[in-house]
């Protein structure tokens, strides 16, 4: 049987454990646990917010976004159809292991101009897209306008 943690939250107060101490103190108190399985997994995330969103001149499909996200302002080159300005987003910062795809994110050049980062989609961060709209599989993740730009733990955030 699986167990969500976000449905145990709503009978247990759970908070201060993480998910594998809740495993070793389930199976001492007589539940196995046989693995721990995470929705979504990734490091050096942060919420962004795309302030300004231009056509990239070498290509038909790419933008250049400069992205808000919180304590500086960053360029990203982004080929999702749902980049524009205002949107916030989750932004894979260089160092970034996206393990759903085996991509590290680096700084880099595409066609000519900087990238520091990527804007993600729920699939690359590995949700399965069999949870998601197909807007969700096809562009990247549009968070909530209220999200809080500058936000590190992003997988909390998002519930995952």
């Amino acid at each position: 049987m699986n167990i969500s943690l976000n449905w145990l939250k709503q009978y247990l107060d759970i908070s201060g454990y993480t998910p594998d101490e809740l495993a070793s103190v389930g199976t001492i108190a007589g539940v196995e646990v046989e693995n721990i399985a995470y929705l979504a997994k990734a490091s050096k995330l942060v919420i962004g917010e795309v302030v300004e969103c231009v056509n990239h001149p070498e290509s038909d499909h790419l933008h250049i976004l400069k992205v808000n996200i919180g304590d500086e302002v960053t360029q990203i080159v982004c080929g999702a159809p749902n980049a524009r300005k205002g949107l916030k987003v989750i932004v894979a910062l260089p160092g970034c292991k996206l393990p759903a795809k085996g991509i590290d994110i680096k700084k880099g050049v595409i066609r000519g101009q900087e990238s520091n980062g990527m804007c993600c989609s729920l699939v690359e961060l590995g949700v399965d897209e069999k949870y998601l709209k197909q807007e969700q599989i096809d562009g990247i993740e549009e968070l909530p306008l209220n999200a809080p730009v500058g936000e590190t733990n992003v997988l909390k955030y998002l519930g995952l």
